[in-house]
């Protein structure tokens, strides 16, 4: 049995399991459930299963007995089902898709990579932020203005045990690493009366709720592009310069056009483990080299007229 290759946001086909059971449930919901509504997570546990000896991706393996426990449940029998998604000419490849996975992801749980993968994320850990604010405020400041960040119910990502921000394909920030470094930036006057209103009255004023619970506020599209602007202060975007010379540093003294140029001369069917492993490489430089245009795209300067009173009533606060 050959499976499909994975192709990230372009499948052809798409898989999903269909119980007798589920099908008796939706024949009496009077067929609202639709096959095409299952979640992506299906396709990838069957994926797993069902990777056959002509997939470039995986070890050759055969469908044996054990392949079945996907497909009995105790009475419940449970099938597979594959729709076509989008039309095919005769002859072309066909593709599923294992998810809306990054990199690493897919390194990980199949053993492959995908240049220029738009689910790709940077990890910073937490440990990069501390150790930057170390290096300008002492360990109180520091301490004191994660507890408060933390007071404020944010938190990081957990990855591998430990806490990190990510930075997305296009190089944006985690909104909340830039509320993290906005409030070890805080000067101590607002710091300190930020710290009381929360002690006191458990709130904020409205100017910092807009900058620092927006979370809880209207989620539109908009709010959320002013919020993230209102944090790109000068100092927060001098910061992130900091982090990302910091990620960068883990890669050693070889420029990322080293490391491009070893992947050009690399084949994957002779050395596919070091072939894959450069793309993910490549591709987190890449994200890091985006992450510096988006801090200075911040700039601490805000464009309308809107933004610019609602700094000055952010600085009035």
């Amino acid at each position: 049995m050959s499976s499909f290759n994975h192709k990230t946001a372009a499948e052809d086909v798409h898989f999903t399991s269909v119980s007798s059971c589920s099908e008796s449930d939706s024949d009496a919901d009077n067929g609202k459930r639709d096959a095409n509504d299952q979640n992506d997570g299906d396709d990838e546990a069957i994926a797993r299963k069902i990777r056959g000896v002509t997939d470039i991706h995986s070890e050759t393996e055969a469908f044996d007995g054990s392949d079945l426990e996907l497909a009995t449940s105790g009475d419940d029998i449970t099938s597979m089902e594959m729709m076509i998604v989008k039309d095919v000419k005769a002859g072309d490849e066909v593709f599923n898709t294992y998810g809306s996975l990054g990199n690493a992801a897919l390194l990980h749980r199949y053993g492959f990579t995908e240049p220029d993968n738009p689910f790709d994320i940077l990890n910073i850990d937490l440990d990069i932020v501390i150790q930057w604010s170390l290096s300008l405020f002492s360990c109180r400041h520091s301490r004191r203005r994660l507890s408060l960040w933390r007071k404020l119910n944010y938190s990081g990502c957990v990855s591998q045990n430990s806490e990190c921000f990510e930075i997305s394909f296009d190089g944006e920030p985690q909104v909340e690493l830039l509320v993290l470094l906005y409030i070890m930036l805080l000067p101590d006057d607002e710091f300190h009366e930020l710290e009381l209103s929360l002690s006191t009255i458990g709130d904020v004023k409205e100017p910092l709720r807009l900058c620092l619970l927006g979370k809880e506020s209207s989620p539109c599209k908009e709010d959320s592009r002013l919020r993230t602007k209102l944090l790109l202060t000068q100092g927060v975007c001098r910061a992130l310069f900091s982090l990302a010379d910091a990620r960068e540093s883990f890669y050693g003294p070889n420029s990322l056009e080293v490391d491009i140029r070893s992947f050009n001369k690399c084949c994957c069917a002779t050395d596919p483990k070091l072939y894959y492993s450069l793309i993910l490489r490549i591709s987190k430089r890449r994200i890091i080299e985006k992450l510096k245009p988006f801090a200075a795209s911040g700039g601490g300067t805000l464009g309308t007229a809107k933004e610019t009173r609602t700094r000055k009533r952010l600085e009035r606060a």
